[in-house]
């Protein structure tokens, strides 16, 4: 099944604030991934968020975050984090 990828107004704007060559590699980690199957599971790539409602999943893109809900055939990201400012949107931003 091929889902629909919706980003948020913050998800854009992230990504512009990305380097070039890294927004290319998120981009096409993004396309790769959730375009068919965004919760398949994996071990380090995609993993579904424990304690948290919203956002659901994380796709890893080498030092990039991808914060995204699944709803239907609708992948809406939420955002896209640098590894190290993670941590810090989750606590502001994750609903439990």
């Amino acid at each position: 099944m091929r889902y629909s990828i919706i980003l948020s107004p913050e998800a854009v704007e992230d990504l512009k604030e990305l380097r070039a060559n890294v927004r290319a590699q998120v981009v096409a980690g993004i396309e790769t991934h959730l375009r068919h199957e965004p919760t398949k599971l994996s071990k380090s790539r995609i993993k579904r968020l424990r304690g948290l409602t919203r956002p659901q999943y994380r796709l890893r893109v080498n030092d990039v975050r991808v914060y995204y809900d699944v709803a239907k055939n609708i992948v809406e990201i939420l955002a896209i984090l640098e590894k190290s400012t993670s941590e810090q949107w989750l606590e502001r931003h994750g609903e439990r």
